[in-house]
């Protein structure tokens, strides 16, 4: 990076913690540290939700994931519509009417302590793992761009973090939301006009979008009904319909930032409109993936995109055998970009038998290249055998910081970095407040004070991030993170959304009977986790309706007095 690719970094930094300290001070009771008096506008509430959701991983991640298996990806979130929409009618406005701290606090008047003990702790579990993710994307990026230890790196990032969310609470957390949601698009708008126009003089961006068809990078609906298939609009309907009712519903994360809003009408309009602009959000971070992918046609990309571990091999004792296969790679790149010039000009002619089989030819010649890229990854992993034998996340990073301009580099980073701080600093407020609202006031100290209560969660934030930062030391070992943070997230996520399901509309049924359903539900989902190829997104429905037919039959067997709210 330039001087002015620091400077751009740095202040971007500094200014995010600065003004978080800023604008949380005079924190006095948990209602202003964790609900932020809940006084927050329509357009706060949202931009708090999308960065909340919005980490690095989203940034650094989804592009590579296009890149290598097209933008299928997007059905994950065609639930989300629906869930938002559900979640306006029936849990904005209860919770707002209970003025719960927590989504979990509802429980326990609905069932009983126990139950709303269970559905905390395995929030925490859930969101307390899937912190050290959010911290690890930016540090991997540091880690390479300056060749600092990744364990210092995540402790920088980490650290940073915790200094603005212990000292401000929610208050800071939406406000550097807010702020950081900026820095993040027009980052990424400024990332994607450049990349459009760093592509070949002879090739438009029509084309370069019928190329990224013609070799499977915009693949973005599916319809055929395959259980086994990851990513189809059924899987992302049902299955995400699921997951993000249960993410927005009753992930403390998500829930604490709309329960700060001002009424019931600027959380539910922060909520719609977040169902309405992600998945143009996410479409367009994937399609930049697969406009690289088109670069890359045209400009030879490395062997492997991780610089570290091609480096490694290279001063150790595989160096000449890489060598080789590097020679063999930009041997077929040569004849893979005659091709994809001949498809282009196909493709202005408009000939299209000739379009048909340059589009084979140039399948055919991306295959054999792929198959010289498998022999890399087996040299690389006998010089290094715990390497992680996916690239993923690591194309856009390399894209961005050999081809970008000075200034820019600089913002993109910001911009990866500062979605990483916001989804992490709203992981750790929602991590405290279910630590000391669900687990430390209810349990052990019920008549404390407020100024202590206030102490007593400015340090849970603390421990949390401290519990993040030692967790991502081993987020590397995970593949690609925006599969990993959604695979981890689905092991939980479906047995807590049953249980609200259950409180919300199964009126009948008691506590006892859900909170055991809860244990066999969950059982059946890491059953599925280890013995069986099911995709993760179905996970969320196996565990939601484990919970809601067991407990039904539970109640069945054993009828419960229950609450009324």
């Amino acid at each position: 990076m330039q001087t002015i690719d620091w400077i751009i970094l740095i202040f971007s930094l500094v200014f995010i913690v600065v003004y978080g300290v800023w604008k949380g001070r005079r924190q006095t009771d948990l209602k202003s540290y964790f609900l932020s008096n809940r006084d927050l506008r329509w357009y706060t509430v949202l931009f708090s939700i999308m960065a909340t959701q919005a980490s690095a991983i989203t940034f650094l991640s989804a592009p590579g994931q296009a890149y290598v298996d097209g933008m299928r990806f997007v059905q994950f979130y065609f639930g989300l519509p629906l869930g938002m929409i559900i979640l306006s009618i029936t849990a904005v406005p209860l919770y707002h009417k209970m003025k719960v701290f927590t989504a979990y606090e509802f429980l326990e008047q609905r069932f009983d302590v126990k139950t709303r003990i269970l559905a905390s702790l395995l929030f925490l579990v859930q969101r307390g793992l899937a912190a050290g993710l959010t911290i690890f994307a930016p540090a991997l990026i540091l880690s390479i761009l300056l060749g600092w230890d990744i364990y210092w790196t995540n402790l920088i990032i980490g650290v940073l973090v915790i200094i603005y969310t212990a000292f401000g609470g929610t208050r800071a957390v939406a406000w550097t939301h807010y702020y950081q949601m900026l820095i993040i698009l027009f980052g990424m708008v400024a990332a994607f006009f450049f990349l459009i126009n760093a592509l070949p003089g002879h090739l438009g961006f029509l084309d370069a979008v019928h190329i990224a068809g013609k070799m499977g990078r915009l693949n973005t609906i599916d319809f055929k009904f395959d259980l086994m298939n990851r990513y189809t609009v059924w899987t992302g309907i049902l299955g995400g319909m699921f997951l993000q009712l249960s993410y927005f519903g009753t992930d403390q994360s998500q829930v604490q930032r709309y329960i700060s809003g001002a009424s019931v009408t600027q959380s539910r309009l922060g909520l719609l409109l977040n169902g309405i602009v992600k998945i143009p959000m996410q479409f367009s971070v994937l399609f930049i993936g697969a406009m690289v992918f088109v670069f890359f046609q045209f400009v030879q990309p490395p062997l492997f995109f991780n610089t570290v571990e091609t480096e490694r091999v290279q001063a150790g004792a595989y160096a000449e055998q890489y060598t080789q296969l590097e020679e063999k790679y930009a041997d077929s790149f040569v004849v893979k970009k005659q091709i994809a010039n001949q498809l282009v000009s196909a493709l202005q002619t408009g000939d299209a038998e000739q379009v048909r089989r340059t589009q084979e030819q140039l399948m055919q010649a991306h295959q054999h290249s792929q198959e010289i890229k498998k022999q890399a990854v087996a040299v690389l992993k006998a010089n290094n055998p715990q390497m992680d034998a996916k690239d993923t996340n690591y194309i856009f990073l390399y894209y961005v910081t050999r081809y970008l301009p000075a200034g820019l580099v600089g913002l993109v980073i910001a911009a990866i970095i500062a979605a990483s701080m916001s989804s992490t600093s709203g992981e750790l407020n929602a991590l405290a407040s279910t630590t000391i609202v669900d687990i430390y006031r209810r349990l052990f100290k019920p008549k404390e004070t407020s100024k202590k209560m206030v102490k007593a969660s400015r340090l849970a934030t603390v421990l949390w991030g401290v519990y993040a930062i030692l967790l991502a030391e081993y987020a590397s070992r995970l593949g690609s993170l925006i599969e990993a943070v959604n695979i981890l997230g689905s092991l939980f996520y479906g047995t807590i959304l049953g249980i609200f399901i259950v409180a919300f509309y199964l009126k009948r049924i008691g506590g006892s009977a859900t909170f055991y359903a809860a244990f066999i539900a969950e059982a059946a989902v890491v059953y599925c986790f280890v013995f069986t190829d099911l995709p993760f997104l179905w996970y969320n429905v196996v565990g939601c309706l484990g919970v809601v037919v067991f407990a039904w039959l539970f109640s069945l067997i054993s009828p419960q007095r229950t609450v009324s709210v």
